[in-house]
């Protein structure tokens, strides 16, 4: 990590002399000055007035999360197989997938040596740097055995995850077959079936039309031995529904089993060091055990027990929503970091009067470009951290009540993992499409250089935008989320309060849907956070009410509007975590407070008011007289204050260069020579003909258009044709 000091025990960057100059870059001969990016981003480091260590604190949770994530960084950085490499933007899927398989060889031995918690937030911090990686892994230990924990008995997932040591990537390697070619997010109408041979205790799985193909199927072309299958559970010629079952795919050689066939999906649009497949059944049999019993039974007489809340079958899938919300974070930490530092550190075009070039942060447009995103990636941190402990907290109650048989307990869990699946919901949808703006803008911003696969813009975003349609496709999932949003606003208009649940501030829809007068009347009140989430409650108690009657007719007309409560619901969500711990956590006399302040109203006015006021004043939430404030004047004076802070605050996400992984996004800010130097390093300037240069130089070397042409179209020729 570059430029790091102990302080608390731990790491924190150094603060250095504003003209010192970096030491690890080489005195290069000029015969004029040259430009000093180093140079103008220590001079705005120097302006921070906080210690970034206690502001990572902030973001991270605690001390604790904090101390582990960089002590992981450090890991990471120092590891030479999974650290990053500038080179590596140069290599072939071919050469990307073998160094996956490396890197999931070397993930491995930390699994077996270190906390499993320890060890998933390693592997989270991998999936931001290699989605590949983390995708390939997170498929065995995420999706398929999630799956057989939550759909399985206490004994089947000890024997895979255990007994079979699945659990530590070891014997076996598991796949989630439940997306087809022809169903996606509509996961009941999957339509490979899973027919009950009660002669056999056995169950055939049977792929029935090309339709019902596995596809997108992560790990299942080339390295999958299992794959748990969603598919149509058919007894005694009664449809079930879709349920669960494990499916061997391979065997001990690692060669397919009868009725197994396979195939690599071929090219995408990002990550290919992920080798998708696909998957068709012909009649395989599987014994009766091999089916997912924790909530629906079937015994060998063919008499099945179906689940309490159909819900609970698709719990497994909470776990990669809350995740992808939490990377969003963290990839948004790492590219408002790039852009911010070369922001700073670039300059362009000389004011008026001014002989030295203007640094791109100082023109206002980039501000308002940028900024947002930083504050936006403030809330992110904060909100999603609260998501992963509710998550937490659900799946520990829900196995606690089960081990116990506690009714009630379970019962409070149901009516939890109902919140957590809107939560999960509109915070999956609203971070990844929001992230994978932040990505492209920040490439923008960057101008030609964000276009250089060195600045890891072009491979994160094409590796990244698949978030916005897989494990729940974002209008999908926001709509869900918006149609529940609707029903509990009706269900509190019918006197039944929300509890237990935290959408309980929407128990007053009844007083805020019918409010005559504006939440926000005039400019103070956009500084009050209480009022501003009040006005967002009242947004959306006032949009549900107003929603309700189309509702009863069609859900389908109202779509676009289900995803706005969606989005409304997220931010509700980010701006109530970061006030609370604001309050909470955040002393009054601490040098992060103002600074903490003025990121979290830049937050809610540029991501929040802003864009949504055109609802905000079609249902009087805010007066029109502040309406202008709230879209121009405020924005402009709110990065004006956080302007000159813009490194510290990147700085306090502590990301190593390794991590950020960007030749201009570097600590040192020596944006050019690093980027030059590293070009240099990968491109040999020696090498300056290439493989098709002797086609290229013969092009070039080609006799005149006549002669190739046996001169019969000269003029000589002409003269003596036409006579």
């Amino acid at each position: 990590m570059a430029l790091l000091a102990k302080t608390k025990g731990f790491i924190k960057p150094e603060k250095k002399e504003v003209d010192q100059k970096p030491k690890n870059v080489a005195n290069v001969i000029s015969n004029k000055t040259p430009p000093n990016p180093a140079g103008d981003i220590a001079k705005e480091r120097a302006r921070t007035d906080w210690d970034p260590k206690e502001m990572h604190e902030f973001l991270e949770g605690n001390e604790k999360k904090s101390n582990e994530v960089l002590r992981l960084y450090q890991s990471i950085e120092r590891d030479p197989v999974l650290q990053t490499k500038a080179e590596y933007f140069d290599i072939t899927q071919k050469e990307e997938r073998e160094l996956v398989a490396l890197r999931i060889n070397q993930m491995t031995k930390f699994i077996e040596t270190e906390p499993y918690k320890k060890f998933r937030r390693r592997l989270q911090l991998m999936t931001v740097i290699d989605p590949s990686l983390g995708i390939r892994m997170l498929v065995n230990l995420g999706l398929f055995l999630n799956c057989i924990k939550g759909n399985g008995t206490q004994k089947q997932y000890d024997y895979w995850a255990k007994s079979k040591e699945s659990g530590v990537v070891k014997q076996m390697y598991g796949c989630f077959g439940m997306t087809e070619l022809g169903h996606g997010s509509n996961v009941a109408g999957c339509e490979t079936t899973a027919t009950f041979d009660e002669e056999t205790d056995s169950f055939l799985i049977d792929t029935p039309h090309i339709g019902a193909t596995k596809w997108w199927i992560g790990g299942a072309a080339h390295s999958a031995t299992h794959t748990v299958c969603y598919a149509r559970l058919i007894v005694k010629d009664i449809d079930y529904g879709v349920k669960t079952f494990i499916v061997p795919l391979r065997d001990s050689q690692h060669n397919l089993l009868p009725g197994i066939a396979i195939g690599d999906i071929g090219a995408k649009m990002g990550r290919q060091g992920v080798d998708n497949g696909w998957i068709q059944f012909t009649e395989v049999r599987i014994p009766r055990f091999f089916m997912l019993q924790r909530w629906c039974k079937v015994n060998k007489h063919g008499n099945v027990t179906l689940p309490p809340l159909e819900q609970l079958s698709y719990i497994s899938l909470l776990e990669g929503r809350v995740g992808m919300a939490t990377d969003s974070y963290r990839i948004g930490a790492r590219f408002t970091t790039i852009a911010l530092r070369y922001a700073v550190g670039r300059r362009q075009f000389a004011k008026p009067g001014k002989k030295e070039e203007s640094q791109l942060i100082d023109y206002m447009l980039h501000q308002r470009r940028l900024l947002p995103y930083l504050a936006l990636t403030y809330a992110a941190a904060v909100g999603t951290y609260r998501l992963e402990k509710e998550h937490d907290l659900l799946l520990e109650n829900l196995d606690k009540a089960l081990a116990t048989n506690d009714k009630l307990l379970l019962k409070n869990t149901i009516n939890s993992t109902k919140s957590m699946f809107v939560d999960s919901a509109s915070l999956k949808s609203t971070l990844t499409w929001d992230a994978a703006d932040l990505i492209d803008q920040c490439r923008q911003a960057c101008g030609g250089h964000g276009y250089s696969s060195y600045n890891s813009f072009g491979k994160s975003f094409n590796d990244w935008v698949v978030q916005c349609t897989w494990e729940g496709d974002n209008n999908v999932l926001a709509m869900s989320a918006g149609k529940t949003i609707i029903k509990n606003v009706q269900q509190i208009l019918n006197n039944k309060k929300l509890k237990d649940h935290t959408m309980e501030f929407l128990n007053d829809a009844s007083t805020l849907s019918k409010a005559k007068k504006a939440v926000i009347r005039i400019k103070e009140h956009v500084d009050d956070p209480e009022r501003v989430l009040k006005a967002i409650a009242g947004l959306i108690s006032k949009f549900a009410v107003d929603l309700i009657p189309i509702s009863h007719q069609t859900w389908d007309a109202i779509g676009a509007q289900r995803v706005i409560l969606s989005k409304l619901r997220c931010h509700y969500y980010l701006l109530e975590s970061f006030n609370d711990k604001l309050e909470q956590d955040v002393k009054a006399k601490s040098p992060t407070r103002p600074h903490l302040e003025n990121v979290m109203r830049l937050y809610y006015v540029t991501n929040i008011l802003g864009p949504f006021i055109g609802e905000f004043l079609r249902f009087g939430v805010i007066s029109p007289k502040v309406a202008s404030y709230i879209t121009q004047q405020y924005p402009q004076e709110l990065c004006q204050k956080v302007r000159p802070y813009v490194i510290g605050l990147t700085d306090s996400f502590q990301q190593p260069d390794n991590f950020i992984n960007s030749l201009i996004g570097k600590y040192n800010g020596d944006i050019y020579n690093n980027y030059l130097g590293e070009v240099k390093s990968i491109n040999n300037p020696a090498t300056h003909k290439a493989p098709y240069s002797e086609e290229f130089e013969q092009n070039l070397k080609r006799v005149a258009l006549d002669e190739r042409e046996h001169f019969s179209k000269t003029a000589e020729v002409a003269k003596k044709l036409s006579q």
